[in-house]
Parts: C-alpha cells; sequence; structure tokens
C-alpha cells in the first residue's frame, strides 16, 4: 500500500522502452534471458519518496540509482536487489498488482537521483512477456514541524479572529500566561509534601470545642 500524499504529484519523467537481454546474438532468433531492463530518465536531480507501478508478469526486480553527488560524477548504486512481485514465477499470483518501492526499503539515500533503472527478471518460460506498467516517482518532502502550543497562539492576530469575537485577550498575554502556570504547575508537584494533616490535632492536643459527642 502506498503511504504517499493524497496531494503529491509524480515528477516528470521519461520512461524508455524495454531492453531485453537475449542468449546469443538477438538476430538469430535466440530466446530470452529473462531478464528486462527499464530505464527512467529524471528531467532535473530528484530526492526520491517512493516509486509506483503495476506488475506485469516480472517475477523480481532490482532498482539502480544513478545518483549525483556535489563535485563528483554520477554514479550508478544498488538500492534494492531482487525485490519478489510474484509468489511463484510459474503461476498468475501477484502477476499484476500494484506495487511501490518506498525511501525507507531503500539500501542508500535516494537523493540527487537523475536517473532510475530498474532490472526486471521472469525465470519462467511460461509467459510471452514481462515488463512493469504505470511507472511513478514521487518526490521526496521534508514534513512541516510540529508547533507548540505557545506557537499556535501567537500565530493568532485579532484580525484572524472570526466575526463576533473581538475583544478577547491579547494572543501574547494568553500565551505568557500559560506558560507562567505550567512553570507554578511543575514547582509545586517537585514541592509536594507526603505529610499528613490531622483536622483537629494542634500541637499534639485536640480544642475540645471542636469534638462532638455522640
Amino acid at each position: 500500500m502506498s503511504g504517499i500524499r493524497d496531494d503529491l504529484q509524480p515528477v516528470s519523467c521519461t520512461i524508455k522502452p524495454p531492453v531485453h537481454l537475449h542468449i546469443g546474438e538477438p538476430q538469430t532468433g535466440d530466446a530470452h534471458s529473462g531478464v528486462c531492463v527499464v530505464d527512467v530518465a529524471l528531467g532535473a536531480p530528484v530526492n526520491i519518496q517512493e516509486i509506483t507501478f503495476k506488475n506485469f508478469y516480472t517475477a523480481s526486480v532490482t532498482l539502480r540509482l544513478l545518483r549525483r553527488s556535489p563535485g563528483q560524477e554520477a554514479r550508478w548504486s544498488t538500492a534494492l536487489r531482487d525485490l519478489q512481485l510474484m509468489e511463484n514465477p510459474h503461476t498468475e499470483a501477484g502477476s499484476q498488482d500494484y506495487c511501490s518501492i518506498h525511501r525507507a526499503q531503500m539500501q542508500v539515500e535516494p537523493d540527487q537521483v537523475v536517473s532510475v533503472r530498474l532490472v526486471l527478471r521472469q525465470p519462467s518460460s511460461a509467459w510471452l512477456s514481462f515488463s512493469l506498467e504505470e511507472v511513478s516517482i514521487f518526490p521526496h518532502v521534508e514534513p512541516d514541524p510540529e508547533k507548540e502550543v505557545s506557537d499556535w497562539l501567537s500565530d493568532l492576530t485579532l484580525e484572524e479572529q472570526p466575526p463576533g469575537l473581538e475583544g478577547l485577550p491579547d494572543p501574547q498575554t494568553v500565551s505568557s500566561s500559560l506558560q507562567q502556570m505550567w512553570a507554578l504547575t511543575e514547582v509545586m508537584q517537585t514541592t509536594q509534601t507526603t505529610a499528613s494533616i490531622g483536622r483537629y490535632n494542634v500541637d499534639g492536643c485536640y480544642d475540645i470545642n471542636l469534638l462532638s459527642l455522640t
């Protein structure tokens, strides 16, 4: 299941036609080796969050990334090796499932990626062809830091208050008061005594006027 945000759009990319590796010379009509390569060229370096696709009779996939480091030439790295897509290459199970490769699954940081290479494998001769369809690459976006309550109150202004709420205390004053209350609560909790207090005991004696006879 995909974990990408609903508002996140895939990056612009060019998916090249799949290239099947052959045993012997292709023009002789020799059989496929069961290995296919799909290259995806990115228009600009991308920090990848997730790659999604629909399987088409591919048994497993290996993911390689061409990454560009500052001041260095771009280099290929294997980010994920032999991810199983079908339970059994000779049966239909998983042959047309929607799949995804998440950033957390990758063995290298998928940052500053300029090209993606998907190496597909299908050892079974039961299928005439195999590939991946609907390949999409989604960028990595850093989440916004969660705001503290004081920050939230500080962001409020009287101009932003809904109509009819004019005259409420200044948000800065409310925020400062809350912080003082929290600090006072912490002090009281740390200095709280555990000694019991008697109801009528005064210096070890009882005032007769406070006792009642039944």
